[in-house]
């Protein structure tokens, strides 16, 4: 759990020792940033104590820790005052002679022999759109050196056998399964078995769509299946329209029986008949008002611990923003791909690096504090996470209520902890407590030189971003200048390194998204909208690389620069 816990916001204009050109900051760099793709791999935490159960504050929920203080066996909670009767067994268990700044633990309920999941029996469904536009030509240079026109619906064919061939080499074990849809979705599961169609009413009804979907079985691998999955996908023909709702839904369903798996969606274009049709519909894009549909499977998605990525065609208009949601909610991938990039991507998305589902954080800070941007205005905080996998990070925001801002002013030390609560890929139940002291200044000087740039950066192009998906356009466009404010200033003290600087580039993009939205119109182009998703999931340069307690955590870097009207980024 990295950490800026920096109160520069209480800095006193009025004060006698202000230094020198020194301004009053528009930014809280106050800022928490979690990196939970390593929290939850607890295979990388060895020699942790581990503990069956916490002792909670009955008013709080805070968890007793080494920081924690109990006299005459009562302990005062650190975070909400409250008095707790602790006998000496516990105190011995929780505390003992551990007392320091930092604990972290973790908490593993006994289980059942039952309770577990075989780490390969997971499913991967590829969802494909086979509509009438697929049939759409693009001029690309053969093997041979001549010009050759590739339709979208051949492109997806090679992706699918090369990601098939490539899963039957590295993950013979798993279970793979095909749906596509045009104006019907068609079911074939693994190859093995008579396809399943949905059709005509059929595509209207959300639960008889989740409850076929859920009951068709998937019971062979692929390695059983390869030759039967490659003859289906070679099959494959162009018709009708794009009923991606229907299918989207058919594959989640499938899907669900096995926590962990994911479900590959490729389109080119808009859902325009059944559940989740757009074309009828105003875009709302940019707004709170997504259709209620995405919403729904998304979150139903997560419950069951599938990770949904979206891959559409550049050039065409899918409503990512809308669409994208899927994506989003689920912690898979939102991507515009080319017939030259999407074998690869498709591979990229399928990868088995779920770490942990129905992940939920808690997070405490002292009474008197608060997390601006969050529902909760007080000082705990829970968010479902849901699906977690390899590189996530989370950030958050705190403050000080202004009627404690003197009390806390006075103090040395803050005590935070973080809580937790995940199923493991063997759907292993575990909650990690982290607890620690972070110092409280308010000197300007030192503040200066010893931001953490990555922390900062990555919170603001999460934050902006979200924003932006809300439609709270003007407050994004508040905090990229308050942002550009800050690194200015913190170029006066010490030279902005080349890592660095590109998180200043992730602000000029997201400008650039912002002003066109204000400027030319009130919608997000299906360009603009990867972008921002991709900006929802940011991390830090180097964040693979780290320990989730070091002082910098990490992001894929962009791999080509911004463009200013386009506003893309690659590579995050």
């Amino acid at each position: 759990m990295k950490v800026i816990f920096t109160f520069s916001f209480l800095w006193r204009e009025s004060s006698g020792d202000k230094l020198e050109g020194e301004s009053r900051l528009n930014a809280n760099v106050n800022v928490v940033s979690l990196s939970v793709g390593k929290l939850v791999n607890i295979s990388q935490a060895p020699g942790m104590e581990n503990f069956q159960s916490p002792v909670i504050c009955g008013k709080c929920s805070a968890a007793l820790s080494c920081l924690s203080t109990i006299q005459r066996n009562v302990w005062v909670c650190e975070f909400c005052g409250c008095e707790n009767s602790v006998d000496d067994r516990l105190r011995r268990v929780c505390i003992g002679q551990r007392a320091g700044v930092r604990s972290d633990d973790l908490y593993l309920p006994y289980q059942s022999d039952d309770d577990y999941q075989n780490l390969e029996d997971t499913l991967v469904v590829f969802c494909v759109d086979i509509s009438g536009s697929m049939s759409v030509t693009t001029e690309v240079t053969s093997s041979s050196g001549f010009p050759a026109h590739v339709s979208r619906l051949e492109g997806i064919q090679d992706a699918l056998q090369r990601a098939l061939t490539s899963m039957m080499q590295q993950s013979p074990r798993r279970r793979v399964a095909l749906v596509t849809f045009g104006d019907e979705v068609v079911i074939y599961g693994d190859g093995t078995s008579t396809p399943l169609t949905l059709r005509d009413w059929a595509l209207v009804d959300y639960d008889h769509i989740w409850e076929r979907g859920a009951a068709y079985s998937i019971p062979h691998c692929i390695a059983e299946t390869y030759q039967q999955l490659i003859k289906r996908v070679k099959e494959l023909r162009e018709h009708g329209a794009t009923c991606l709702g229907p299918a989207a839904l058919a594959s989640v369903a499938m899907a669900s029986r096995y926590p962990g798996s994911k479900v590959i969606l490729c389109t080119d274009g808009l859902a325009n008949i059944g559940l989740g049709e757009m074309e009828q519909t105003p875009s709302l894009s940019s707004s709170p008002l997504t259709p209620y549909f995405y919403r729904q499977l998304a979150l139903q998605a997560v419950g069951s611990g599938v990770i949904i990525s979206l891959m559409t065609f550049e050039g065409t208009d899918c409503r990512l923003a809308d669409v994208g949601k899927l994506a989003d909610t689920t912690g898979g991938r939102v991507n515009i791909v080319s017939l030259g990039t999407i074998a690869s991507e498709m591979q990229s998305a399928s990868m088995d690096n779920v770490l942990a589902t129905g992940v939920t954080a808690t997070l405490l800070a002292s009474d008197g504090m608060y997390f601006p941007y969050e529902d909760e205005n007080n000082h705990k905080l829970v968010r479902e996470i849901g699906n977690v996998t390899k590189g996530l990070e989370i950030t958050f925001q705190f403050a000080v209520k202004p009627e404690f801002m003197e009390v806390f002013f006075r103090r040395n030390t803050l005590p935070f902890q973080l809580q937790l609560s995940f199923k493991t890929r063997d759907q292993q139940r575990v909650t990690r407590i982290i607890t620690e002291q972070r110092p409280v200044t308010s000197s300007s000087r030192l503040w200066a030189g010893s931001f953490n740039v990555a922390v900062l950066g990555v919170h603001c192009a999460q934050l902006c971003a979200s924003l932006t998906m809300e439609g709270r356009v003007q407050e994004a466009q508040r905090q990229l200048r308050a942002q550009q404010e800050l690194l200015n200033q913190i170029s006066k003290y010490r030279p902005i390194q080349k890592q660095e600087s590109i998180y200043s580039n992730w602000m000029d993009t997201m400008t650039t998204i912002c002003d066109d939205i204000t400027t030319e119109s009130q919608t997000l182009s299906d360009e603009a909208a990867k972008v921002v998703y991709q900006m929802k999931r940011a991390s830090s340069v180097g964040n693979n690389n780290s320990s989730s307690s070091s002082s910098s955590n990490a992001t894929e870097t962009q791999k080509r620069p911004v463009r200013k009207k386009k506003a893309l980024m690659e590579g995050m």
